[in-house]
């Protein structure tokens, strides 16, 4: 049976600690030092049955876009488990070109990251990539920051409202560090949601609680990697009180209906 990690993000060998040390000063979490590549994600999960995982990295300057891109596409190419997200940026000149480009390198969705990009997830030039891509791509979006307001889960709703049809996954529950300011806006909405960054903050209970808030038919299982072990994240996920159907949709079913295709 395929089990997906919804939510990875990997970089080149030759800047990998030097982004992971970034994500960690970012966030104040100790990271470790080998972590960020894709053969660390690989062994990482390896304890796990972890048999797929979503990859992506986060341009926060327009010119990173297309590099970005091509290393992703290329570590898909060298890894047939791992389901390629391309980047984009607000202020780059022409990003429906290159969400054509980057779909024929076989990338397969959308991450966008508004706190690292510091903007608005409703900003105007992103709500134009969402027209592009509604129906098209699925969106795989950072939500929540105390510190911020760029991704408040007020914002996402109203991108949820004004493009019905777009498929996304509001990362962390929807709010990272506000998890229950999310709920406020996303508990009726029409998104997925992935328990990553969570389980660490609020402790398995409330992750319980949230999963049946939202219904394990919204819900997808993700790591975070590099901020977290994948194989741990697993274990402490499927140690939930869960049944093993609504785990299967929670590590496999939830992403086939958020990719648009069967994984196996």
């Amino acid at each position: 049976m395929p089990v997906v990690d919804c939510h990875c993000h990997i970089y080149p060998a030759k800047i990998a600690e030097r982004a992971v040390q970034g994500v960690g000063d970012f966030y104040h979490i100790h990271m470790d030092a080998h972590g960020g590549t894709a053969q660390a994600l690989l062994a990482d999960s390896a304890p796990a049955p972890i048999t797929h995982h979503i990859v992506h990295s986060v341009a926060t300057r327009p010119e990173q876009v297309r590099s970005i891109n091509d290393f992703i596409a290329g570590e898909c190419a060298a890894n047939p488990g791992f389901i390629g997200f391309m980047t984009l940026h607000q202020d780059m000149e022409d990003p429906l070109a290159e969400i054509e480009r980057a779909q024929a390198l076989g990338l397969e969705g959308v991450k966008l990251h508004p706190d690292t990009q510091r903007v608005d997830m409703d900003d105007p030039r992103l709500m134009r990539i969402y027209e592009a891509i509604e129906g098209r791509l699925p969106l795989l979006m950072h939500c929540g920051d105390y510190r911020y307001d760029f991704s408040h889960p007020r914002r996402m709703r109203r991108i949820l409202d004004a493009f019905p049809d777009l498929v996304v996954n509001a990362a962390h529950f929807g709010g990272w560090s506000i998890f229950d300011v999310a709920v406020e806006h996303l508990e009726d909405a029409q998104c997925f949601l992935d328990v990553s960054s969570s389980m660490e903050f609020i402790g398995d209970r409330r992750t319980a609680e949230l999963i049946r808030l939202y219904g394990t038919d919204r819900i997808m299982f993700g790591s975070d990697f590099p901020m977290w072990d994948p194989a741990s994240e697993y274990a402490r996920f499927t140690s939930l009180p869960f049944t093993a159907e609504e785990f299967e949709n929670m590590t496999w079913h939830n992403a086939e209906r958020f990719l648009g295709r069967p994984i196996g």
